[in-house]
């Protein structure tokens, strides 16, 4: 049995502790013997703790990666930097005391790139974090340590935080779910001037995301399933026409998910997609928001040093103008969902890649691969990344956005999809 304990679902896992046929504390020392075996090479997690014992409550038995941008009692917080190598968290953020409190045991901290600005998960002081598919892939980023845990087996469930896609990309590139919750829904210690900033789940299951959701915001005992009853018929926009080039295998995984939605009732409607003035905001408004770094760019890593340098030469008057029209092109999905209850687009513009072929960052390779991110971040919506299969070998996705505060909602139609053949978690190879 332990071997299925790493592998099962968060809802599995406290349905079994509840009804006294698991030990609680069996799969926090499952994960631990998984992390031994294969973190090594994977390099997902940086710091590993001994698992507390598991407390009670709605998360009772699920182990939890926290990636390394939140603070963690007595672990390190380094945001993947050598300014902060040496940092130990005196305090837990909020949602990873609400998850202690729900009876989550943390399992330790995980990979990102310095000050979580990539899109991949490569850094000065740690190894890069491994796609779970394939040794010398990436897995995404900035979240890539998250989401190769929970791919790999190493956790049950992980938090990450998006600002321009960080859960969204890595949850694609590794093949699982991640939730980015509309603007609000998860409250937050840290400050973000740019307001695009949020935190989220990662996990196996769509379902697990919908439980991890509710102790994120603060309302562990108020967790629903999906909608009972016969499934409403929703009005679906898909995105098939885009300004950038979109991979074959992101664009098939759309159609794929389109006709199986479209088959079980849900009414579909064509839609372009425009990322360009989003995105060119974005370019200003990133280098802006880590202006305020302590100390010298010199301190930092070399990448993050001159996205520092670059937003310290970037004026107020910039700033604001580039944030402002930001904000108003994201309208357009506002608008869209006036008439629609969902958008369906490709996850990605393209496939993982060698880490060595990562797109900088801000530059316009970066701009094709994410562009299906920034206007969601933009809009304050919330959206999932959903598994579409595999191509070549490598994981595929598409995402799901819902309504503004409409999480249950959008958490419904993907668990929906997710079900459907071609859809849904597989297991990497080697890790099972």
């Amino acid at each position: 049995m332990n071997h299925d304990v790493a592998w099962l679902s968060a809802r599995e896992l406290t349905r079994l502790v509840e009804g006294g046929e698991l030990d609680r504390d069996l799969p926090a020392h499952r994960h631990l013997e998984r992390i031994r075996r294969y973190n090594p090479d994977l390099a997902a997690y940086v710091h590993v703790g001994e698992p507390s014992p598991a407390g009670e409550g709605p998360l009772a038995g699920v182990t939890l990666a926290v990636k390394d941008t939140y603070p963690v009692r007595g672990m390190p917080w380094t945001y993947g930097s050598p300014k902060w190598r040496d940092r130990v968290a005196d305090e837990d953020a909020l949602q990873v005391r609400w998850a202690r409190a729900a009876g989550a045991v943390v399992m330790g901290k995980t990979n990102l790139p310095e000050l979580a600005a990539s899109i991949g998960t490569s850094n000065e002081i740690f190894p890069p974090t491994q796609n779970p598919w394939r040794r010398g892939f990436t897995p995404g980023g900035s979240s890539g340590g998250s989401a190769a845990a929970v791919a790999a087996g190493l956790s049950t469930i992980a938090f990450g935080d998006d600002m321009g896609g960080s859960i969204r990309i890595p949850s694609a590139c590794c093949g699982v779910a991640g939730l980015r919750p509309s603007l609000g829904a998860v409250p937050t210690e840290e400050p973000d001037p740019t307001r695009l900033s949020v935190r989220g789940p990662l996990a196996r299951r769509a379902g697990d995301l919908r439980l991890a959701l509710d102790v994120m915001a603060g309302r562990p005992h108020q967790s629903t399933g999906p909608a009972a009853g016969p499934r409403r018929h929703l009005r679906l926009a898909v995105v098939r026409d885009t300004l950038l080039a979109v991979d074959p295998a992101g664009q098939d995984a759309c159609e794929r998910a389109a006709s199986r939605l479209e088959a079980a009732g849900h009414r579909l409607a064509s839609i372009s997609w425009d990322p360009l003035p989003v995105a060119r905001s974005y370019q200003v408004v990133r280098p802006a928001s880590v202006s305020t770094m302590p100390g010298e760019p010199g301190e930092y890593g070399a990448p993050a040093g001159r996205l520092i340098a670059r937003g310290r030469e970037i004026k107020a008057q910039q700033f604001l103008s580039a944030l402002e029209s930001g904000l108003a092109a994201a309208q357009v999905l506002h608008e869209v969902l006036r008439d629609h209850d969902a958008i369906l687009t490709p996850a990605l513009g393209r496939r993982p890649m060698p880490i060595p072929e990562v797109p900088a960052f801000l530059s316009e390779d970066w701009l094709g691969y994410t562009q299906f991110m920034l206007p969601v971040s933009y809009a304050g919506l919330p959206a999932v990344c959903l598994p579409a299969g595999l191509n070549e070998g490598l994981p595929v996705g598409v995402q799901l956005i819902g309504r503004f505060q409409g999480e249950s909602e959008l958490l419904d139609l993907a668990e929906e999809l997710e079900a459907q053949p071609g859809f849904g978690f597989q297991t990497p190879p080697g890790f099972d």
